[in-house]
């Protein structure tokens, strides 16, 4: 099932690293900056920081950064026009809406907005069907990243008995996609689910994406399973569950850094594919 090594955060932070030093490189080698515009709606104190650490992030590997910033009464139609704008600007070649938004604004109407192609954060419509139907489109990134981590770990995929714990528009169902598209065999749970244990202990890959901390004790885990972490800080996964684990991925540390690398790595996917169309 896994031929690698222990998910340790150093390597993990590696892995991060090695992918963000090849983003740098395909963006310097661009006849232009591939650029990246992040939108927040409001003055959420979390949100902020998250968007500072990507607009970072893309002046450290040679990406450019657009940063629009709406007030916290801003209406969908508002906010659509902005998107609109964005998704016809040549100069702009990702967009990411930051989540989550205020709630006069209709999320699946925002996010709708952004076009395919410049849907670097996966989260339109478009993007969930093409995922789930193999067809080209940039992928939901913390789902991305889970992949792209499972892959280089060599975790065997085709076959295996997947269980998903969340079914979150933006990781849990297209994580259950992604997975189903690689032969996997995949159960989502819920809220709803009824004895969580008795999914959640069969489970040969274990993905924990509720955000709540501490759900998966070590009598839910499988001996030996992969067992992936993308709860919050301090996790959905427990101490005592991980070391049950054949391999666990912490948090922090652990999915986080791929998630925004591969932010990084599809704006840039999304500037070659204009360069492919000239």
């Amino acid at each position: 099932m896994c031929d690698g090594g222990q998910f340790d955060g150093s390597f993990r932070h590696r892995l991060a690293t090695e992918l963000n030093a090849a983003t740098a490189a395909r963006a310097a080698a661009l006849p232009f900056t591939p650029t990246l515009a992040t939108v927040l709606v409001g003055d959420d104190p979390g949100s902020t920081k998250y968007v500072q650490i990507k607009q970072r992030r893309c002046v450290q590997y040679g990406l450019g950064s657009r940063h629009v910033h709406l007030p916290a009464d801003t209406s969908t139609a508002e906010l659509v026009a902005v998107l609109i704008e964005l998704g016809v600007d040549p100069a702009v070649h990702g967009i990411l809406l930051q989540h989550p938004l205020p709630p006069q604004i209709d999320e699946r109407a925002a996010f709708d907005a952004i076009p395919l192609r410049k849907d670097v954060d996966g989260t339109s419509s478009a993007a969930f069907a093409a995922a789930a139907l193999g067809q080209a489109g940039h992928r939901s990134r913390t789902p991305a990243g889970i992949v792209r981590l499972l892959d280089h770990y060599r975790v065997e995929l085709a076959g295996e008995d997947v269980v998903i714990v969340g079914r979150s528009g933006i990781l849990g169902k297209p994580l259950a996609a992604m997975l189903t598209a690689r032969d996997a065999t995949v159960t989502v749970c819920h809220s709803r689910t009824r004895d969580l244990a008795a999914h959640t202990s069969r489970a040969e890959i274990l993905v924990a994406a509720a955000g709540r901390p501490g759900l998966i004790t070590a009598a839910m885990v499988r001996s030996g399973a992969v067992v992936v972490d993308a709860g919050f800080t301090p996790g959905d996964v427990s101490e005592e569950a991980a070391e049950v684990a054949r391999a666990a991925s912490p948090v922090p540390g652990g999915v986080g850094p791929m998630t925004i690398a591969m932010l990084l790595a599809q704006t840039v996917d999304a500037a070659q594919a204009v360069v492919g169309t000239r």
